[in-house]
């Protein structure tokens, strides 16, 4: 028997010339084979095109509703949100807030579909009846509100029911297996997918493997005594089954899910059942096939032949997932079956791999390479019949004619299509080609779930580029649809998108992205934790600076002022170059620093590191541009005007120990950058980052008496802004603290200097009833407790809509039960210490005091030493909260929806501006919210930490600081003058140039 392979690895992000360059050979087949393809294809196409469904699928939505279309883009928001939301109130604006994007009301119907014309008459009835100005905040046709509302809510929920009852084939296992029983004798062949989103919590992990056992109980009894595989089946998303189904978290998912997945499939073998796990998305790619190999290894499984999986072809690492299943079933004797699938997150796919500065992307920057891979690995699993058995997913006709072809004729394999999608096409497939088998996958689940299913449906098949959109499109010739994917390549220097720039390439030319890595690569996240461990240095003591020597500093850089602010600004920008690429070179070094000083996690410290490459390289772009030359003016003839920026002199950068290198890096180089001389003084708890960021600086080329470090404690930072020699101080740290320098520098005589402050915040966010619980949860939990709650811009309050908030603090709370406390240098801790003793007594102090006056959702269990568990609490009232508390505690206040207003004032009543989320759908309530605060940064529909540089460019208002914002195209000029130099170019006699010029 051949041994058992090692785990799955495969490049992550190989090169898309690479593959091209090995799958085009192959692009093509004999003439003969290409004209039965084109011929097949055709009569495929066609039969799409002449279908007259009286009630209509997903091709005629298309058609009828276009996602390049204000109306398909408002139906598909409408879709996704519109049956979760449980009030009247909130519908109705939601409603408003769609149609009102699009003209439904003069909206012409193509179709002849039932589907579609209910729709379009429903949706269209409800612009009709919620004109501009009547909703419930209107002030005029308030009686045809009354009247209307109920009718407008009625029908519009009606026409998203109508849709989701064709695309899913039934609420409950039972009426799907009703719905989809024999029509014509034979039995359908059926893959089931029970809806439903990644689970958060333990509990809804626990409800999706009873619903994924209860229906393999139920398919079973129903399956009747066909063999394999011609029976229906089940499929299994691991996510679903696991709050925590994450690389980093791999030990405890192998430990809890393949129990779990292993009792399934054990189920599902008592009925000779299709069982096949579901594709992830790409960083869960070797963690999927770990936990599939240990549960295919159980010897329970034998002499069964319907175990499978899903591989995507748009992923880069399809064939060699296919090499590695075949080397599985090789080592068990096993035949197993694999769904090729074209791949469904593709967007989400890209925006991850740009967002995480890597080298390359896992999947296919152009549909036609992911076409082009999909003929490639269906030619390989069509060679390894009978072992595998494949099954081809796809709507395309031109890639059935070409698998058909590829096949030979023979059987053993099976085409795949989503419920309510495709059936033309099939339809004359099957008429055609009667041996030839095919499945429905389809989806089972409440009219809830199913909509936001419904939604990526509509977004994979309606975008331009879908073979689905452009089948359902008279005016694209029949022959543009037969194109071959390697003509549309042609050549390997055009397998990428000219559009979609690398992620390292994601802000040229301007500049580089910082370099990560993916976690979901074992073999990078390996590389990078052993480079860690051999990190061996020890921690040295820092002594801190006297006043003596506090003043030689200042005195020191003053003296440098001159020489530095002469230099080029190309010079100094090309110091800052050079102390990214330092950084990067020494990023485990850096990433050890910030785990054993301040008490980062794994990607905490990875980011953190990115961050301090991005100032280094945003502020020397940003400079060059600034400082390179004087800006010309306008004026009258016979004169020139020109601005230009100076340094100021001595700058004071004063950092925090929560971002210990990044903003300590951040202040210094902006600082630099502006042709100013900097006398830095780190957090006390963090010396020792401070002083090798210094070490790296000078070694990038910033001479020693341009930068100066002093260490301390407040008294070092008091003697710092007293100076009488500085000329201004960058500070990021407590308001409280913010005052005091402020004071301090106000009571100075001489030049009056600037300060540039930024504080922190009792950040908010807001939830309404449309929002996405599942999202909510995740964007919550990131925000309140990831680094320990220890960021500025970390979430303290959060508002929900108080119908809809048991069930979203329910899953925020589970969600937060799954996070792992302990030593951050575990790869698995998802909440690391607080920085030290004084902070965690703080913490302590308030959470007992929130015990008594608050009521308490949820309490963590931290281990000895300097944790803080996650808690969360509900308080009556937003007042309260009277101040930041700086760490892992979430507030919790519930609104109504009238009250939204009352809500966003007590936001504004606790002073400060520097974060805001909000979840919602309503287009409306977001532009209003946005225009009534003032905050420094609001996040909707996402988390509200991490700001990007030159992205998000960060900082707050009122007590959150003063502006401009860090990492943004005003920081810079406020850490310099500006001078206007004017000189009279007719002085000489007369204005030569006006003289000169002709008429």
């Amino acid at each position: 028997m051949p041994s058992i392979p090692s785990p799955f690895t495969a490049p992550y992000a190989p090169d898309d010339a690479d593959i091209a360059a090995r799958l085009l050979p192959a692009g093509h087949l004999s003439p003969a084979q290409e004209a039965r393809i084109d011929r097949t294809a055709t009569r495929l196409i066609e039969a799409i095109r002449k279908r007259d469904d009286r009630l209509g699928g997903v091709e005629d939505m298309l058609r009828e509703f276009a996602l390049s279309t204000k109306e398909g883009l408002a139906l598909m928001v409408l879709a996704e949100a519109l049956l979760r939301v449980p009030d009247a109130r909130t519908a109705d604006q939601f409603i408003e807030d769609k149609l009102g994007e699009g003209d439904f009301i003069h909206h012409e119907t193509k179709s002849t579909a039932f589907l579609v014309n209910a729709s379009a008459w429903a949706l269209g009835l409800s612009a009709r009846v919620i004109q501009p100005g009547e909703t419930p905040d209107g002030t005029i046709g308030r009686l045809v509100k009354r009247l209307g509302a109920p009718a407008v809510r009625a029908a519009t929920r009606q026409a998203m029911r109508l849709m989701g009852n064709h695309f899913v084939l039934g609420e409950t296992i039972e009426q799907a297996l009703e719905r989809g029983g024999p029509r014509s004798g034979q039995q359908p062949r059926y893959s089931f997918d029970m809806l439903g989103e990644a689970a958060r919590t333990a509990a809804d992990a626990k409800r999706y493997f009873d619903a994924y056992a209860s229906a393999i109980l139920t398919i079973g009894k129903a399956a009747g005594d066909q063999a394999l595989p011609d029976r229906p089946g089940i499929s299994v998303k691991l996510s679903a089954l696991h709050p925590r189904f994450e690389a980093v978290s791999r030990e405890r998912v192998m430990r809890e899910l393949v129990p779990l997945l292993l009792d399934l499939a054990r189920r599902a073998k008592s009925y000779d059942l299709n069982f096949t796990v579901d594709a992830e998305e790409a960083d869960r790619l070797e963690l999927s096939l770990d936990v599939i190999a240990a549960t295919l290894a159980d010897a329970s499984l034998a002499g069964w032949d319907g175990f499978g999986l899903a591989i995507q072809a748009y992923q880069k690492r399809a064939n060699a997932v296919i090499d590695y299943i075949d080397e599985l079933a090789r080592a068990h004797d096993r035949k197993l079956t694999v769904r090729l699938v074209k791949g469904a997150y593709w967007d989400t796919e890209i925006k991850r791999a740009q967002e995480r500065g890597l080298d390359g992307y896992p999947v296919f920057t152009r549909k036609a390479m992911t076409d082009l891979n999909f003929v490639a690995c269906a030619r390989k699993l069509l060679a390894l019949r009978p072992r595998i058995f494949p099954q081809f997913a796809t709507h395309n006709a031109l890639t059935v004619a070409t698998v058909l072809e590829l096949a030979g004729g023979s059987g053993g394999f099976e085409f795949q299509r989503l419920h309510g999608m495709g059936e033309a096409l099939y339809e004359q497939l099957a008429k055609d080609h009667p041996d030839i088998a095919s499945r429905t996958y389809a989806p089972v689940g409440s009219h809830r779930d199913l909509l936001a299913y419904l939604v990526r449906r509509l977004l994979e098949n309606g975008a331009n580029s879908s073979f689905v959109a452009q089948a359902a499109d008279y005016r694209v010739p029949v022959p543009a649809l037969l194109q071959r994917p390697a003509d549309a390549i042609a050549r390997p220097q055009q397998a990428s998108h000219a559009k979609i720039p690398l992620p390292c390439d994601l802000f040229a030319p301007e500049r580089r992205n910082s370099r990560g890595i993916e976690f979901g690569e074992r073999a990078a996240l390996e590389r990078l934790l052993t480079d860690i461990r051999d990190e061996t240095f020890e921690l040295k003591p820092v002594t801190d600076a006297t006043p003596d020597q506090v003043n030689a500093a200042v005195s020191a850089a003053h003296a440098g002022f001159a020489a530095w602010s002469r230099t080029p600004a190309a010079s100094r920008a090309a110091s800052l170059e050079q102390a990214a690429h330092l950084l990067e070179s020494r990023r485990a070094h850096f990433i050890a620093l910030l785990q054993r000083e301040g008490g980062k996690t794994l990607d905490d410290a990875l980011s953190e590191v990115r961050e301090a490459a991005d100032f280094c390289r945003y502020y020397a772009a940003q400079g060059r541009k600034l400082f390179g030359s004087e800006t010309a003016m306008p004026g009258p003839t016979g004169e020139s005007n020109a601005l230009g920026l100076r340094g100021r002199g001595v700058f004071v950068a004063i950092s925090p120990w929560n971002f210990p290198l990044a903003i300590f890096l951040g202040q210094v180089t902006a600082a630099l950058m502006a042709s100013n001389c900097v006398v830095a003084k780190p957090a006390e708890q963090t010396p020792c980052i401070a002083v090798e960021a210094v070490r790296l600086l000078h070694e990038a080329g910033i001479p020693a008496d341009v930068l100066r470090l002093v260490t301390g404690d407040g008294r070092t930072g008091a003697v710092l802004t007293a100076h009488p020699d500085i000329a201004g101080v960058v500070f990021t740290g407590s308001t409280e603290v913010a005052r005091a320098i402020n004071r301090t520098l106000a009571a100075k005589d001489g030049p009056i200097v600037p300060l540039i402050a930024e504080t922190g915040g009792i950040n908010a966010m807001i939830a309404d009833a449309t929002a996405l619980p599942e999202q909510v949860a995740d964007d919550v939990v990131t925000s309140a407790f990831r680094s320990a709650g220890q960021r500025c811009s970390a979430l303290r309050l959060l508002f929900v809509q108080e119908d809809v908030a048991d069930r979203m603090i329910e899953m925020i709370a589970g969600a937060a039960r799954e996070l792992r406390i302990g030593d951050a240098r575990d790869v698995a801790t998802h909440v690391g210490p607080v920085i030290d003793e004084e902070a965690k007594q703080r913490l302590d102090a308030h959470i007992a005091r929130m015990k008594k006056e608050a009521g308490l959702h949820f309490a963590g269990t931290a281990p000895e030493g300097c944790f803080v568990a996650p808690h969360i609490f509900e308080l009556r009232d937003a007042g309260q909260l009277t101040q930041e508390v700086f760490g892992p505690i979430l507030h919790v206040v519930r609104y109504p929806a009238e009250r939204l207003g009352q809500a966003l004032a007590a936001i504004d009543r606790t002073g400060y501006g520097l974060t805001l989320g909000i979840h919602s759908r309503i287009d409306d309530t977001v532009e209003a919210i946005i225009d009534r605060v003032q905050v420094g940064n609001i996040y909707v529909n996402r988390n509200m930490i991490g700001a990007v540089v030159g992205v998000q460019p960060f900082g707050g208002n009122g007590l959150s600081g003063t502006g401009p914002k860090a990492g943004g195209p005003h920081y810079l000029a406020r850490f310099a003058t500006e001078q206007t130099v004017t000189i009279n170019t007719a002085a000489a006699g007369g204005n030569a140039a006006l003289l000169a010029g002709e008429e």
